[in-house]
């Protein structure tokens, strides 16, 4: 009987303990503070580098707002004082953007699609295939990252004109087809994919396509979807290659057409402004578009511990 009369003080007491908050060592708060007073600085910091970057890029967006005789009045002024859309109204009628805005497109999709795809195939090869000088094959590629682009301007040339490319938008794919970067980025990803997973493929029946294509492939869309976000950007910038490459101005790309607003003497620059903030809308709208796919993969699916 004692001990039943007991019972519910105790249970009072278990459930006192359960309720009551657990409080941390002396020596985890210790650290907490320590970390806090450490990233508010670094915090501060990095708030510091992103105001650098941006204000160049903030006073070109804003500038493209600002009448001509605005531009270079003084004292400078980041903010409009009269806002205007003339520079690309006139920037949309004196240039002709939906062909020159198609042109860019279809070389930037294609290079893109083509520059994925290679790049995913060279680096699962060269990740799990160890053949005789593979790593040697490796070691070009990345060496080719260390020319300059001067240097392979001439060669490149000469052989898109001895193929017949010169002066079409095929002579400014084909070049930039295989990066070396890419490779790089599949072939550091696949090393990091178990083999058990392909070995387990196999014995399921599975062919070398299917392993890539149903596997590998879906693993890697972070990096896929990071190389073609770059890869994208890279061929819309692209200037001096079309530049050298294209003859014709049906042919032109959007950057090489800009470039026909800046006159020998005089620039007009609310036109210039303006175009210039049209042309980068498509490169803001891919990057807001695909980021949220640039996410870590699990490459320990489907394998047990």
């Amino acid at each position: 009987m004692a001990t039943a009369t007991n019972l519910p003080a105790d249970a009072a007491k278990a459930r006192a303990r359960v309720s009551r908050p657990a409080v941390p060592p002396r020596g985890n708060r210790k650290a907490g503070g320590d970390r806090t007073r450490i990233s508010a600085p670094l915090t501060g910091l990095l708030w510091l580098i992103v105001a650098i970057y941006a204000l160049p890029l903030l006073w070109f967006l804003l500038s493209s707002f600002k009448p001509g005789s605005e531009l270079f009045s003084y004292p400078l002024s980041m903010i409009p004082r009269e806002w205007t859309f003339q520079g690309f109204v006139d920037a949309w009628e004196r240039v002709d953007f939906a062909k020159y805005f198609l042109n860019t497109a279809t070389v930037a999709l294609v290079t893109t699609v083509l520059t994925v795809f290679f790049s995913a195939c060279t680096g699962y090869a060269l990740a799990k295939y160890n053949n005789k000088g593979t790593r040697l094959f490796f070691v070009c590629i990345l060496a080719t990252t260390m020319l300059p682009t001067e240097v392979i301007l001439n060669p490149t040339f000469t052989v898109i004109r001895d193929l017949g490319l010169y002066n079409s938008l095929a002579g400014i794919i084909v070049p930039s087809v295989l990066t070396a970067t890419g490779v790089f980025m599949f072939r550091q990803f696949f090393l990091t994919v178990p083999d058990d997973l392909l070995h387990s493929a196999r014995i399921d029946g599975a062919s070398e396509l299917t392993i890539f294509f149903r596997i590998m492939l879906p693993l890697s869309r972070p990096i896929l979807f990071t190389l073609a976000i770059f890869s994208f950007q890279w061929r819309w910038n692209d200037y001096i290659w079309p530049l050298i490459v294209l003859n014709d101005p049906k042919w032109y790309t959007l950057q090489v057409a800009l470039r026909s607003i800046v006159g020998a003497e005089n620039i007009d620059w609310p036109v210039l402004l303006g175009a210039s903030v049209i042309s980068i809308l498509p490169l803001v709208l891919v990057f807001s578009v695909f980021q949220k796919y640039v996410l870590n993969a699990d490459v320990s699916a489907g394998l047990k511990d």
